[in-house]
């Protein structure tokens, strides 16, 4: 049986223990039908202590191959620390405008450190 993401929380509960002690960062998007409920996920990029490469092409070829009806950003912080840095607002932001020109909304973009997590869309960063 497919889970239904509701929230920010489902995410968490999820996917803290498959990130949260990694020591490099790890970019993943969700893709989910619509209803949504997770189809599967997708590693785009895996970086290095703080950054990892992540370019839209990569990120929608996984939704349009699906095909998933909308996607979620999810990423860790191995610092511990869930707040954004400047470079994740920027490249979710081009993200958003890329999903408006593809058709395959972006709910939210999770960030997972250790015990603790951010949503952009509760933050309205998206």
């Amino acid at each position: 049986e497919k889970q239904q993401i509701c929230s920010p929380e489902d995410i968490f509960r999820r996917y803290k223990p498959l990130v949260r002690d990694l020591q490099t960062e790890v970019f993943k998007v969700l893709l989910l039908d619509s209803a949504n409920h997770l189809l599967t996920d997708a590693t785009i990029s895996t970086g290095i202590l703080n950054s990892s490469l992540v370019h839209p092409r990569e990120v929608f070829r996984a939704a349009i191959l699906e095909p998933a009806a909308s996607i979620i950003l999810l990423h860790n912080h191995p610092s511990g620390n869930p707040e954004p840095s400047g470079e994740d607002i920027q490249i979710t932001r081009q993200l958003v405008e890329a999903s408006k020109i593809i058709g395959i909304p972006i709910h939210d973009h999770i960030v997972i450190a250790r015990d603790s997590f951010t949503s952009f869309a509760e933050r309205g960063l998206l």
